[in-house]
């Protein structure tokens, strides 16, 4: 989450109201600090801004400068973002304690103006607080799309989606490859986005995207923005006092983002009830039409009905779509770095699923060192270094510590993922550390406290399910029909961008062409 992104960018305000925020805040600041047995708080803090000076104009992102925080204060420290009290836990022992003895209090979400703008005023389940309304959507979420019957039922979306994919990237080499080299430079994160829109798309509303390159780019920008501005911290949360005055303009920019999104999901939403009225509908159920009739009177905890399912479904779209997309481009883009284990993975394939047949869900289970690769990626590269922020809903001690009820969290999963007390060579891409005894059995559901690329607890990622038959799924299918280099074998750029998700900052160039004549893919 960009917590520490601020812009830099020069505003006017009066000096009246300027001289006033010092003062309120100088007063806040400390009082706030009078529990001398509170975690290691980070030095350096201003006063009224806290430590957000640390961060500004600083080259590294946030995830990266808290870990060289954690080097110096520990495993368990504070930082002050204005008002904002953030609790920073980078150790896989002080995880556990927080996601088992603390869990209820810790699942909480900081209230945030992009939390409540582009999650409908907290309707979205991801932003919600804790409690009945979010345990009802997190059932409905569970057992309609992410069970493991539905997703059974919802296999012949992945699979043709995945297929038609394949063929579009065949046809691509086809029409423009370079016939002296045979090969053609394709944007895989690009590939990997609207693979991915299209499967989501699919299970939540059955629509596909479409031919409409024009619409299809607006609609994968329109979801990136949204993921990116709900990672942004803006000064008003902050200083809450300052929001009137929107500096950036960014509110401005969340609410344009909101709105568009729920202008198309509620088109979507209209479309469903119209088919439902005619009754000549006979489509399989997706998850609108599941949310329509799940979701009963128009005044549950304040939202009406349509903000409801409006919410629900922008939420699963946008997290589907994006956290699979960085997911696959990361681990693509770790293989191409590392050609000896690119080389091991194809050779898997070929021996375990053969040459003359597609690989399918079922081979999955005989890749072990692909799926080695999968779970090295995560601890590498999850999808958002510092997952989802959380808020203590009630005072604990954590390690020791006291932390008092309003605190926020992070886990920092970029430090804890690279521990040397449990990964040797803990920044190096070694996929084989998970076929031996001390790491073979280590999971990434939640249950493993060194390794939690989808969080644990009860906030927990609810797609970790589809996300662990997607990931091995698509990176088998591309392994297996293209051969892929870079330009001139150079490295692959692994920058990381700012946002809830941490997508890679630069587009996936990749050079192609097919390693077998075109089959089907089998089901």
């Amino acid at each position: 989450m960009d917590l520490f992104h601020f812009q830099d960018e020069k505003y006017s305000s009066t000096l009246f109201v300027l001289s006033l925020t010092i003062i309120l805040s100088a007063i806040i600041y400390k009082i706030t600090r009078k529990n001398t047995t509170s975690a290691p708080e980070a030095s350096g803090a201003w006063p009224v801004i806290g430590h957000l000076n640390l961060f500004s104009g600083s080259s590294d992102l946030p995830h990266v400068a808290l870990s060289s925080m954690a080097d110096r204060y520990g495993p368990i420290f504070t930082v002050w973002l204005g008002i904002r009290r953030v609790l920073v836990v980078s150790n896989w022992e002080i995880a556990k304690e927080i996601f088992t003895t603390h869990d209820v209090a810790v699942s909480d979400r900081p209230k945030y103006l992009a939390a409540k703008i582009l999650g409908l005023n907290y309707a979205s389940f991801s932003f919600t607080p804790y409690g009945p309304y979010w345990r009802e959507i997190r059932k409905i979420i569970s057992l309609e799309v992410l069970s493991s019957s539905r997703l059974e039922k919802l296999k012949f979306v992945r699979v043709s989606e995945l297929e038609n994919s394949i063929k579009s990237l065949r046809n691509f080499w086809s029409e423009k490859r370079d016939e002296e080299k045979g090969k053609v430079m394709v944007d895989m994160q690009k590939w990997f986005g609207e693979l991915n829109m299209n499967i989501i798309l699919k299970i939540v509303t059955g629509k596909r995207l479409g031919e409409d390159e024009k619409e299809i780019k607006r609609r994968r920008e329109l979801f990136r923005e949204w993921f990116h501005y709900t990672g942004l911290f803006v000064v008003a949360d902050a200083f809450p006092f300052l929001g009137w005055l929107d500096l950036g303009g960014h509110e401005r920019t969340m609410k344009r983002i909101a709105s568009e999104l729920d202008s198309m999901v509620g088109t979507w939403l209209d479309e469903h009830r119209n088919e439902r009225a005619s009754d000549e509908s006979t489509k399989e159920k997706d998850f609108i039409d599941v949310m329509i009739s799940a979701v009963k009177g128009d005044n549950l905890v304040g939202y009406n009905k349509d903000t409801i399912i409006k919410a629900t479904s922008m939420t699963l779209i946008a997290g589907g779509i994006d956290t699979m997309s960085v997911m696959l481009t990361w681990t693509l883009s770790l293989l191409l770095n590392n050609r000896s284990t690119l080389k091991l993975a194809i050779e898997e394939l070929d021996m375990h699923v053969g040459k003359g047949k597609q690989v399918n869900e079922s081979s999955i289970n005989n890749l072990v060192y692909l799926k080695a690769i999968i779970k090295e990626a995560l601890r590498l590269y999850p999808a958002g270094f510092l997952g989802g922020p959380r808020a203590f809903s009630e005072n604990c001690v954590v390690a020791g510590y006291n932390v008092p009820k309003g605190t926020w969290l992070l886990i920092n999963m970029w430090k804890l993922h690279r521990d040397p007390n449990i990964w040797s060579d803990p920044c190096e891409f070694k996929p084989e550390r998970f076929l031996t005894p001390k790491h073979k059995d280590v999971d990434v559901i939640g249950a493993d406290y060194e390794l939690i690329p989808f969080g644990a607890g009860r906030r927990s990622c609810p797609g970790i399910a589809l996300s662990l038959q997607m990931l091995p799924m698509v990176i088998a299918t591309v392994l297996q029909n293209f051969e892929l280099s870079t330009p001139n074998d150079e490295d692959i750029d692994m920058t990381a961008s700012i946002g809830m998700t941490n997508a890679k900052a630069t587009p996936l160039q990749v050079l192609i062409a097919p390693r077998f004549p075109e089959r089907q893919i089998d089901v």
